[in-house]
């Protein structure tokens, strides 16, 4: 469960997106920081007993930082107004399918997991993964608590056929993703609670099949 005080820091902090609030708050966010650390720790022992390629991983690796790159962004507000991790074999940066988590206040927390935005020569070994084993995938992704639990995969579709492939193909509109994710949402009351751990990896058990089947891609 994650402490009402750590959604309290993150719901403040989106009203006070600043150094100078987020200094003269540096404490809370501690807190609020260890707090978020703890929940990513019991995923992970969780995670590794259902996904034993996980088995190594280090919350330093899993946990994303707080402070935003505003490089390349229009908005320049220097903090996120989330907490957020990832799960996958080498860490978050790793080039492959993975479990995601994110504590966001008002209804915007969420477990999830796929591949989002990769390269184009991964990209590339993905469609070839599903087109070549398509009928495996769509029982995976057509399985009812699947279904259940996050609707459809989710991404920026291209509009037209990647190269390669008919507009026919009984895959096509999963080939023309750019990413493929799936997630499940959260209350902030469910976050607050002792099973909000229990409940993510109910999530992830769920979504295992689709992660290994994208990752089998790379193998």
């Amino acid at each position: 469960m994650v402490q009402p005080s750590t959604l309290k820091f993150l719901k403040s902090l989106r009203s006070n997106n600043n150094k100078a609030w987020f200094d003269d708050h540096k404490e809370a966010y501690q807190a609020a920081k260890t707090d978020f650390e703890s929940v990513v720790q019991q995923i992970i022992d969780g995670l590794a007993k259902q996904d034993p390629s996980l088995g190594g991983l280090q919350v330093k690796d899993a946990v994303f930082r707080i402070y935003k790159d505003v490089r390349f962004s229009k908005d320049k507000t220097p903090y996120k107004v989330h907490m957020a991790a990832a799960f996958q074999p080498g860490g978050k940066k790793a080039m492959s399918a993975g479990y995601y988590v994110h504590l966001e206040p008002g209804g915007n927390s969420m477990a999830g997991g796929g591949i989002w935005m990769p390269p184009a020569a991964e990209l590339k070994k993905v469609r070839q993964e599903i087109d070549y084993n398509f009928d495996e995938f769509e029982k995976i992704i057509s399985n009812k608590e699947f279904i259940r639990r996050f609707g459809k995969i989710e991404g920026e579709a291209l509009k037209s056929a990647p190269q390669g492939y008919s507009a026919d193909n009984p895959a096509i509109a999963y080939l023309k993703l750019k990413s493929l994710v799936v997630s499940h949402s959260f209350s902030d009351d469910l976050c607050t609670q002792p099973s909000l751990v229990k409940e993510i990896l109910k999530t992830y058990a769920t979504m295992q099949p689709f992660i290994k089947f994208l990752n089998r891609s790379f193998e």
